[in-house]
């Protein structure tokens, strides 16, 4: 999947289908003239349905498709016969997406299973037929009821990556370096910031064939939660991490500065971020000595675990996995 491909939000127009008329009939049978009311009851309509699927990570697929409709229900006819109900209309997500209403801004459901349905819009109900209506006082109704009206809105599809570790960074600290050598994913890699535009996803092999999904997201800058540089978009994507890998370059200026930069930007888009597990690594250490090494551990920011890895040589690369997966588990 290319990163053009990748699509984590998209408005959608739904509408459920209507129930179908009862009918009117009067029973008519050689021998028996007057055998009385018998219409059926009309057939439910369809059902527009969000179904999980864990095959899928973008919303693509729902690029060029966003009116959805559910067919009506069929009428109820003779001898009590009931409509049939009308088909229902499936939408797949991927896992981590959330359906708001688009006027409310209210969240309505969340999908984090496979295979797990709700009903995003049901469909009308039938309307009851002639024959419901027979009483002592009214023997022959000659009247049955509409079907009920679907239902219709406008809905934002929101997706929230589900990654067991979401990489936190500055543009070009080597999150996409890193991801390509942990995992079989290709990113987009490059000498200049801003190479990730869109989250990337890979799977992370441990020992004993274990994995872990690992996400890159685009780097972010300081004043990101209030909408400067790109990674404003994608916070929301690093909500559902069970832990937080910060990756700061080994030439940077000042790293204990890019770390609280990095937090504060997390808490100014959600406080809870900060409640979970973090590593940091300091990346392309293959820059540093021994002596260097030294001065930057005496320098760390405190309350956090650093390591020291380097993509380039794939170094301490198993260690880091190792940690990660600790911390996972």
């Amino acid at each position: 999947m290319t990163e053009g491909n990748f699509v984590d939000y998209i408005k959608v127009y739904a509408t459920s289908g209507k129930g179908g008329q009862g009918s009117v009939h009067l029973h008519r049978e050689k021998y028996i003239t007057k055998g009385g009311p018998d219409g059926g009851d009309g057939g439910r309509g369809g059902h527009i349905i969000l179904r999980g699927d864990k095959n899928m990570w973008t919303l693509f697929h729902l690029k060029f498709k966003r009116h959805f409709r559910a067919e009506g229900g069929g009428g109820g006819s003779k001898s009590r016969s009931t409509g049939r109900d009308a088909a229902d209309v499936y939408v797949d997500v991927p896992l981590g997406t959330i359906i708001r209403d688009a006027d409310t801004d209210e969240v309505l459901h969340e999908i984090t299973e496979h295979g797990k349905e709700v009903i995003l819009l049901p469909g009308g109900k039938g309307g009851l037929g002639n024959w419901n209506f027979k009483s002592s006082t009214n023997q022959t109704p000659r009247y049955a009821q509409p079907g009920i009206d679907g239902q219709d809105g406008w809905f934002r599809i929101e997706l929230k990556l589900l990654a067991d570790v979401g990489l936190v960074g500055f543009p070009n600290a080597g999150k996409s370096t890193l991801l390509s050598v942990l995992t079989s994913a290709k990113p987009k890699i490059a000498d200049y910031a801003f190479t990730t535009l869109k989250p990337n996803l890979g799977i992370v092999e441990h020992r004993n064939q274990q994995t872990f999904v690992i996400a890159d997201i685009p780097g972010i800058i300081e004043g990101a939660a209030e909408g400067k540089g790109l990674g404003h978009r994608f916070l929301r994507h690093i909500e559902r991490n069970s832990a937080l890998l910060f990756l700061i370059p080994a030439d940077s200026d000042d790293i204990n500065k890019e770390y609280a930069i990095l937090l504060n930007e997390l808490k100014q888009h959600n406080p809870e971020l900060l409640d979970k597990d973090r590593l940091l690594a300091i990346s392309k250490t293959d820059m540093l000595d021994e002596e260097l090494k030294e001065e930057i551990k005496a320098d760390l920011p405190d309350g956090v675990e650093a390591l020291f890895i380097s993509s380039i040589e794939e170094t301490g690369l198993q260690e880091l996995k190792d940690k990660l997966w600790e911390m996972l588990n």
